[in-house]
């Protein structure tokens, strides 16, 4: 049976973009780069995205394009032995991530109701703290929201690489720029917002230190959705015409953009109503709600923010399902329908001690973590960046003659391709392992 392939080359790189643009860039990235220099974070993160980030996003796109199959199936093919246990890696990451972020999308599904409901629109930082706490701790809610999460993705996913996954990336990701752009301007209308402003924009190099760099470095590659499978998947649907070097530039252009408009929408918003900013669930859940409920047309733009989050969501969570969908389809040689539904009902029953763990489950742990932190520990601090070390080593040492083939097009090698070889060799190896060991 043909491998699909990509309808346009716009759509590729939005679906790209897509897969990299998710909840961190929202609620994480303002608050680590604010607090880590400013703009002197800004620079060192577009560095590593430009050079050790593009170098890895071209690898894995090459070898998807070269091999024209499932994360697994790549490395089956282009090397054979023990390589293949790197592809399931990240077929293993794509799929736990997607059992807790599923929970997660769930939450701002919820959220775009009580928006509408006016529940959540009051600036008591302490009423919305019992809210969210109340909400996510409840044992059926969540679970209801993380099943309608997973049934959209579903759906898309049911739809295939262009009819599905391409169309809902050429409306959801103009879509949420619209939305960023017009909650920034209304963010940098606010008396007080300038402070927020140069708190993201001011560059501090006195912050800049070892810590400071493993954090751009674990930011830059989360961000891009490296060593996990997805970018080799999504690979393999593009045709052999294409310019990879130049479809990998707009990913990365565009993935950068919307991290810093990111910050430019939450800082000054949060800065002018004098709530300090932070990162993770409670920026998204807790401050922001009660920063809306001090603005005029504060529930329109409530409704608009948490719709925002959805989209991020779903264009991840869409990544994420496919490169497990096209695991069992060409593994198994089952149908799309049947692998999606049965891949999504696995996500779905998963889900559920991740969302219960938070709950009625909170005194299950292990090492001290609960289920929803455990597989974020697994995933994020120990499988990917194994799985990203592994890529790197097989790119740079194992298969470059096929890269070199895919990137050059038959002419000569060019300086910049030389380079990337260099960068999966030697410095993506070491600077990915010091995250591992920083992590550890």
């Amino acid at each position: 049976m043909a491998r699909s392939q990509w309808g346009s080359r716009l759509g590729f790189i939005l679906a790209a973009t897509g897969s990299a643009i998710g909840l961190g860039a929202i609620w994480k990235f303002p608050y680590v780069a604010a607090t880590n220099g400013g703009g002197a974070f800004l620079l060192i993160y577009f560095l590593i995205c430009l050079s050790v980030g593009l170098a890895l996003m071209l690898g894995e796109m090459a070898l998807g394009r070269a091999a024209g199959n499932s994360a697994v199936g790549t490395f089956r093919d282009l090397r054979g032995g023990r390589w293949p246990l790197v592809g399931f890696v990240g077929v293993l990451v794509c799929f736990l991530v997607y059992s807790f972020y599923s929970v997660v999308g769930g939450w701002t599904i919820a959220y775009i109701g009580k928006s509408f409901g006016g529940e959540i629109l009051t600036s008591d930082a302490k009423v919305l703290g019992d809210i969210f706490n109340g909400f996510i701790t409840d044992p059926a809610l969540p679970l209801l929201y993380h099943g309608l999460f997973a049934g959209l993705t579903l759906a898309v996913v049911i739809g295939g690489v262009q009819k599905g996954i391409e169309n809902l990336s050429k409306f959801l990701m103009p879509a949420l720029f619209v939305l960023m752009l017009v909650l920034i301007a209304r963010a940098l209308t606010l008396p007080g917002a300038m402070e927020g402003l140069l708190y993201f924009l001011t560059p501090d190099f006195s912050k800049v230190s070892g810590s400071m760099l493993v954090d751009a470095m674990g930011l830059a590659f989360f961000s891009l959705s490296l060593g996990m499978g997805i970018m080799i998947t999504y690979g393999s649907y593009v045709d052999k015409e294409a310019n990879l070097l130049s479809s990998s530039l707009w990913v990365i252009a565009l993935t950068v953009l919307t991290c810093f408009l990111a910050g430019l929408m939450v800082l000054p918003a949060v800065f002018a109503f004098g709530f300090d900013p932070s990162a993770g669930p409670g920026l998204t859940f807790i401050t922001m709600p009660a920063v809306f409920a001090q603005m005029v047309g504060g529930q329109l733009f409530a409704v608009l923010f948490f719709f925002l989050l959805l989209v991020a969501a779903l264009t991840s969570s869409v990544s994420l399902l496919e490169v497990v969908v096209s695991f069992v389809i060409d593994e198994f040689k089952v149908g799309r329908k049947a692998a999606a539904l049965g891949v999504s009902l696995l996500v779905f029953l998963l889900g559920i001690p991740a969302s219960l763990s938070l709950g009625i489950w909170s005194e299950y742990t292990v090492f001290g973590l609960g289920f929803f932190d455990l597989l974020d520990f697994l995933t994020s601090k120990l499988l990917m960046p194994v799985g990203e070390v592994l890529l790197a080593i097989f790119v740079g040492w194992k298969v470059w003659p096929v890269i070199e083939a895919e990137l050059s097009a038959g002419a000569r090698v060019p300086a910049w391709l030389r380079a990337m070889r260099g960068f999966c060799r030697y410095v993506a190896p070491a600077l990915i392992a010091g995250i591992l060991v920083h992590n550890l």
